[in-house]
């Protein structure tokens, strides 16, 4: 060997460690500013109804089905997005669905009616939905050591996407219109794209992809923290299905995600009119729902990271559910007294939100299994959610009083602390039987003895 061989050698490996390092900042940035943009479609648009119904027909009952559009398409994209994850990258959902959100945002800003105003709002909701399936494979993929504080910082984002746009809302419109003020967000949705341009494969690599363990390497991995990954293991070329639904725990997530969602939607649609019932100002009100909206971003920073340090994250759930107990106790019973203290209290109820997605990475061996659990349980836990400011209102009317809504309310949180106990177990969705099968084995009766296609 030359002198100049070890030298060559070493910047061959600087280069490569740069390369690495590069391309990690890279998707982490990619992950960032996709989790930006998950919410600007949903809170962009309600400052600005009033100055929206003097150019389109937008009465209150529309504006109503406008505001149940955004959790009913996250449960739809939910359900749909991992059919496409058997053909497509994750890198190439997340630009398929970066693209739609853009597609959608800039098309309503140039409605001429409500009913494309409608249909493109409807486009870019489901291009975000299918953006909140992709990320907890993202994390699993490209960060299978970092799950708590990659999960933690991209949580933490979608808080400030979410807080921002109403805050820009107006001002925006007064300088250049309503239009304007809820299309530039387009923009965001463009420049998410950017960073996956790079690493975008057509397909998803055949069976197990990198880090995958095989069958045979079931249970043979787990952190005392609960991070569970598996052992890299050589990929194969069997082609795989992956059904959450026959798994237990899969369900128990998707309650989780589902009942913390539909008791955090129901508070942002109610919460202010239970305060100004009770005697306070509209301007007090608005406070006691940005206490409850705020105290997101340092549940969503928090949470994470300690559910990757603990064997079992349950006492995470209790916390949640104990908050929203002890909140809605508070404003059931004494609603004029203290309320910023029971805003507070059901403020920190929804740290099961945080906690629901990183245990979709903390209970999956593979990105792909994540992908899977992840479109299965915010599907149906989105659809669940749904149902939550509608019924609580209908409760309302019916009875006159807040009682028989808070005692809805109460069963859904225990239904979350049941759900919670279950998937806060340390284990894996994917060792339950039938959720990860050979592709060929799976496909209906038709196909046997024939050339099956590959499903995976």
């Amino acid at each position: 060997m030359s002198e100049a061989e070890p030298q060559a050698i070493a910047q061959a490996g600087t280069r490569a460690a740069q390369s690495t390092v590069r391309g990690g900042l890279l998707a982490a940035a990619g992950i960032l500013i996709v989790a930006f943009t998950l919410r600007t479609a949903v809170t962009s648009v309600p400052p600005l109804t009033g100055e929206i119904s003097k150019e389109l027909f937008l009465p209150s009952w529309l504006v109503g089905i406008l505001g149940m559009l955004p959790t009913a398409l996250f449960g739809i994209a939910g359900l749909v997005t991992p059919l496409f994850m058997r053909r497509r990258s994750v890198e190439a959902i997340a630009v398929i669905s970066m693209a739609a959100a853009a597609l959608g945002q800039i098309v309503r800003a140039f409605a001429p009616d409500t009913v494309t105003f409608l249909a493109a709002s409807a486009v870019a909701l489901a291009g975000m939905g299918a953006g909140n399936v992709v990320l907890p494979p993202m994390v699993k993929k490209y960060f299978p050591q970092k799950i708590g504080l990659l999960t933690a910082l991209y949580v933490t984002i979608i808080s400030l996407g979410t807080t921002v746009p109403p805050l820009l809302a107006v001002p925006v419109a007064g300088a250049v219109g309503w239009r304007g003020s809820i299309g530039w967000w387009a923009a965001i949705n463009v420049i998410a794209i950017l960073p996956w341009l790079r690493s975008w494969p057509a397909r998803p690599a055949a069976g197990r992809g990198a880090g995958d363990a095989p069958s045979s390497a079931r249970g043979a991995a787990r952190t005392t923290a609960g991070e569970a990954t598996a052992p890299a293991s050589p990929e194969t070329a069997v082609p795989i299905v992956i059904r959450p639904w026959r798994a237990p725990a899969a369900w128990a997530l998707a309650l989780m995600f589902g009942c913390t969602s539909l008791n955090t939607y129901t508070m942002f649609g109610w919460l202010p009119t239970i305060a100004t019932e009770a005697g306070l100002s509209a301007g007090d009100a608005g406070l006691q729902l940005a206490i409850f909206s705020g105290l997101g971003i340092p549940l969503s920073l928090v949470v994470p990271i300690l559910a990757g340090r603990l064997r079992n994250p349950f006492p995470v759930v209790v916390f949640g559910v104990a908050c929203f107990v002890s909140g809605y106790l508070g404003l059931w019973l004494a609603p004029a007294s203290a309320t910023w203290l029971w805003s507070t209290l059901m403020g920190l109820g929804p740290a099961t939100f945080p906690l629901a997605l990183v245990l979709i990475n903390l209970r999956t061996r593979s990105h792909r299994a994540s992908g899977a659990v992840s479109g299965f349980a915010q599907g149906v836990g989105y659809t669940i959610a749904c149902a939550g400011p509608l019924l609580a209102g209908i409760l309302h009317d019916a009875t006159g009083g807040w009682t028989a809504s808070f005692a809805f309310l109460g069963i859904t949180l225990a239904v979350l602390a049941t759900a919670g106990w279950v998937i806060c177990r340390p284990h894996y969705i994917d060792d339950a039987p039938g959720v990860v099968e050979p592709a060929v084995a799976a496909q209906p009766a038709r196909f046997r003895g024939d050339a099956a296609p590959p499903v995976g």
